[in-house]
């Protein structure tokens, strides 16, 4: 295997990044339901792509990726494959979010329903998150360890 490979799924048995993969992943899960399935209170696809395109001016073809990011991403994190990847994607998908929606509401979360929006801390501790499994990959309990521990072989 090429080292690009190699290192892509290289991780160690630790229960740390397990523990940040699994909570990312049901995080970000629901994101993704409401956008693609409509559950969880969400709009579903059709109302999301016009919204996304509406609002935002945001192609169709990048409102998809961010659909599928939200939804795919937390299954392959909640299953540690492909982590690296996936926590990338995810990290990637919460700065656009930040940058067109969150920072105009400033730092903090509306905890006291005051504000007109979220603001960024939030999306702070989601990257912190992504970049701890970009770093370390999936750990104990991952596809990416099954993977890896084959080629040590």
């Amino acid at each position: 295997m090429d080292r690009l490979t190699v290192s892509l799924f290289q991780t160690s048995g630790s229960v740390s990044p397990l523990i940040l993969r699994v909570l990312l992943a049901v995080v970000m899960f629901p994101h993704g339901a409401q956008k693609l399935l409509g559950w969880f209170g969400g709009a579903g696809f059709g109302t999301v792509m016009v919204s996304f395109s509406d609002r935002w001016g945001i192609p169709a073809a990048l409102t998809i990726l961010c659909i599928l990011t939200e939804f795919l991403g937390p299954i392959a994190l909640f299953f540690g494959f492909l982590t690296r990847i996936a926590a990338l994607a995810i990290g990637f998908d919460l700065l656009v979010a930040a940058i067109l929606v969150h920072v105009h509401f400033g730092f903090f979360l509306n905890w006291s329903g005051k504000q007109k929006g979220e603001g960024v801390e939030f999306d702070l501790l989601l990257w912190a998150i992504a970049l701890a499994l970009i770093l370390e990959g999936a750990g104990a309990f991952s596809v990416d360890r099954v993977i890896s521990s084959r080629w040590k072989k």
